[in-house]
């Protein structure tokens, strides 16, 4: 079964209450989520898919040789994901287009969003793009809270649109109804799955609903809905979505927040050096007036910790993070601790030296 253990239920389409604030409103609240049929222009999404495939077949070996590239086909052997530097690499290719983060700007979005939260919107500045190779299904982001990553205030609510259709044997994202009634981040715990945080039996929290997207549909929901992946169950199908963050301008936002995602040391200059020089994309959030605040760290503290005794146990999907954070990782504490278990439980040879 495509949903795992996972008995899902179809979206509730919510296209019939969109000259109905107060409906839209009642059902977001209600339900946590609300999805929209066609809500974004198919055409507008469909340049922007043709525009990364073009920067990842120009940085990479991931696209099938003489396929037709607007199918997305990738080669499955080359499946690296979020955390591997390679990916950082390729991907810091899609964070440069300016289409990209325009896409978070699209008024249809914005004026959605604008409805739901009754004010004035600031889309935050990280603008992200997934992609998800196929038959990589043990590290498909698991179900999870999305403040524990993005925080900043628990309004916050994201936008999730695919760049093609994505019916369910390619991975779209499914939500867990009502379980952002909790009203509190719950506990996480360590995964190998993208984002490394898990909320474990998600589907007693709630109703597990998703299904076919087609180009266009878009679902949204807040920071304490609990929500995550399908697997990409296709042969050699590439999944692109975007996967972006809104607020009430004026709320706190992390400082987390403000820089381009994922990609280590990349900077808001080096995004947009191609760019128009007065483009008004550049730098628009200062113009807002709102605090910064801090990024907690023990959310992502708790789950190296628990990596750690879970690897030192055995657990094989715990060893496999702990070896691409010492491949990979910058030096740190953690990589430190990372190593020594490895090197204790035989799966590491000691450094020269230790």
């Amino acid at each position: 079964m495509v949903g795992g253990n996972m008995d899902l239920q179809p979206f509730r389409v919510s296209n019939d209450a969109l000259s109905d604030p107060a409906e839209l409103r009642r059902r977001f609240e209600e339900e946590g989520y609300l999805f929209l049929r066609k809500l974004q222009d198919p055409d507008k999404l469909w340049q922007l898919r043709l525009e990364i495939l073009e920067a990842l077949q120009a940085a990479s070996d991931w696209i099938v040789p003489g396929s037709n590239l607007a199918d997305g086909r990738v080669d499955p052997s080359k499946a690296v994901t979020e955390g591997n530097r390679e990916y950082g690499r390729i991907y810091a290719n899609v964070q440069k287009l300016r289409s990209q983060h325009a896409a978070g700007h699209f008024p249809e979005v914005v004026d959605l969003v604008g409805t739901v939260i009754d004010g004035p919107v600031l889309p935050h500045p990280m603008k992200i793009t997934r992609l998800w190779f196929p038959k990589y299904t043990e590290h498909t982001t698991p179900f999870h809270q999305d403040f524990v990553h993005f925080q900043s205030n628990l309004e916050v609510i994201s936008v999730w649109t695919p760049l093609g259709d994505c019916p369910l044997e390619l991975g779209p994202l499914a939500v867990v109804e009502g379980s952002h009634k909790v009203g509190k981040v719950v506990d996480h715990h360590f995964s190998l799955g993208a984002g490394g945080q898990k909320v474990t039996e998600p589907e007693k929290r709630g109703i597990p609903r998703c299904n076919d997207f087609e180009i266009g549909d878009t679902l949204i929901f807040g920071c304490l809905m609990v929500h995550g992946a399908l697997p990409n169950l296709t042969e050699d199908q590439l999944r692109v979505s975007l996967d972006n963050r809104y607020q009430l301008d004026g709320l706190p936002v992390s400082e987390n927040q403000l820089k381009p995602h994922l990609v280590d040391g990349l900077t808001w200059e080096e995004v947009y050096q191609d760019w128009p020089q007065d483009d008004p994309l550049q730098y628009y959030w200062r113009s807002s007036q709102f605090d910064v605040i801090a990024q907690e760290t023990r959310f992502g503290e708790a789950a190296v910790a628990e990596a750690l005794e879970l690897a030192g146990n055995g657990d094989e999907h715990a060893i496999i993070h702990l070896k691409r954070a010492v491949a990979e990782g910058p030096n740190s504490e953690a990589v430190e601790k990372a190593q020594r278990v490895l090197e204790k439980i035989g799966v590491l040879e000691s450094a020269p030296g230790a």
